[in-house]
């Protein structure tokens, strides 16, 4: 008995050393996003006003506001997400509950997107630019530069929906076959809400990769600032406005840093919003009313 004693006590000195590992750690996460968000909004608070947001860009973007670059952000991200959604959650659902994890197929189509996610942005930007910009004709443009995108954003959309699909128990699938049901009705009515959690994470991931992208969409969408007329027009996204600003335009470190935090609000705000419609859908779908 008197040898247990310390034995016990060694092991609660290594669970409370894990555990107060673990609380740095994520106090040092935490102070790095707060240290981040406090300097742009130190930097930034100050120039923002409704007009920033409205207004056009005057001046190299020193003077006047971001309306068109929101605009063509929301564009561009609107027509990435457009392209790569219905592909990349039909692969998701393709690969976990149609093909055999083993299988060549399934092998060769996973190796293909770890390949994918692998490429630099810039390799993107010129592939984006040698095929849809030039010899699909769609020339410098916010459908060239959401195509790109959409590349992108594909194993990310990919690997969490299968990863979500495959975390969902196999219950669900042996209570649908017992009830009968066809497995398209059990992907779309019992898995799929299932896995809501990684598909919105999946989704979200997708969306700070697009919003934030600079490299590919230099290529492809283009640097004009003005407000676009169509899908084929040119247009400036708000990460390559911001980059512009910060190393391009002497004195534009002020719209920079506002641009920025209206950036990081956007991402704040979709965050949020997809969680809570997560979880709504969540309840509605496994939940009887």
């Amino acid at each position: 008995m008197a040898e247990t004693v310390p034995v016990k006590s060694a092991g609660i000195h290594r669970d409370r050393f894990a555990q107060l590992t673990i609380y740095i750690a994520a106090f040092m996460v935490c102070a790095a996003f707060v240290w981040i968000l406090s300097d742009i909004v130190r930097g930034g608070v100050a120039h923002l006003s409704w007009s920033f947001l409205v207004d056009a860009p005057r001046d190299a973007g020193r003077a006047g506001g971001i309306g068109p670059i929101l605009v063509s952000t929301v564009l561009v991200l609107l027509v990435a997400l457009t392209a790569a959604l219905p592909l990349g959650w039909m692969t998701a659902a393709l690969l976990a509950e149609y093909v055999s994890a083993d299988s060549t197929f399934g092998s060769a189509v996973r190796y293909s997107l770890q390949v994918l996610a692998g490429v630099p942005s810039i390799v993107f930007g010129l592939f984006g630019n040698a095929f849809f910009s030039i010899y699909l004709g769609m020339g410098f443009s916010i459908l060239s530069g959401g195509l790109t995108l959409a590349c992108m954003l594909l194993p990310i959309l990919v690997s969490t929906g299968e990863a979500g699909l495959r975390a969902v128990p196999d219950a669900y699938r042996l209570s649908a076959a017992a009830l009968g049901m066809s497995r398209k009705t059990t992907l779309f009515h019992l898995l799929l809400p299932a896995a809501a959690p990684s598909l919105a994470a999946g989704l979200l991931l997708g969306i700070g990769r697009a919003v934030a992208e600079t490299a590919a969409l230099l290529f492809t969408s283009g640097y004009v600032d003005r407000m676009p007329g169509s899908l084929l027009d040119s247009g400036r996204t708000l990460a390559i406005h911001i980059f512009d600003l910060s190393m391009n335009v002497s004195g534009g470190d002020a719209s920079a840093h506002a641009s920025a935090l209206v950036l990081i609000t956007a991402l704040l705000l979709i965050n949020i919003a997809a969680m809570r419609l997560t979880a709504g859908w969540q309840r509605r779908k496994i939940v009887p009313e």
